[in-house]
């Protein structure tokens, strides 16, 4: 939490200030362009191939909707495959369960291949439209 700054003062009707605060903070926090992009993916943990619905994606990570299996506990590690559409273009990822409510589970990315990084800037910079952009959060990874 970041003790200088505020929750809004005046909250939607029903909404808790701990949520909004919540948003506020990712919001501020987040370094990355997300793109929303919802296709079928897989995430593969100890040989287990369980379906899942991709909700958005970034350099460092992706929002996937809870497997039909059940959601895997913070800190598991697993391999995020998404199959681009049409293609035979698999962009994979180390990932680890950043955190997992609401149905839905933040991955955080460990590590990726050459390939997949490549597949993964294109995919970025087509969606985004601002190839300046993504070149700036690559460098940003070091």
């Amino acid at each position: 939490r970041n003790p200088g700054r505020t929750t809004p003062c005046c909250p939607k009707r029903g909404a808790r200030r701990a949520d909004l605060w919540h948003t506020l903070a990712m919001s501020e926090r987040r370094k990355h362009s997300r793109l929303a992009f919802s296709a079928t993916s897989t995430l593969v943990t100890g040989g287990k191939h369980q379906a899942t619905q991709l909700v958005d994606l970034s350099i460092r990570g992706a929002l996937v909707e809870e497997p039909a299996e059940g959601a895997l506990s913070d800190g598991s590690r697993c391999d995020l495959e998404l199959r681009l559409t049409d293609s035979d273009v698999v962009i994979s990822m180390a990932m680890e369960v950043a955190y997992s409510r609401d149905g839905r589970m933040g991955l955080r990315c460990l590590s990726i291949d050459l390939d997949s990084i490549t597949h993964l800037r294109r995919l970025l910079e087509l969606n985004l439209g601002d190839p300046q952009l993504v070149e700036r959060e690559l460098l940003q990874l070091g």
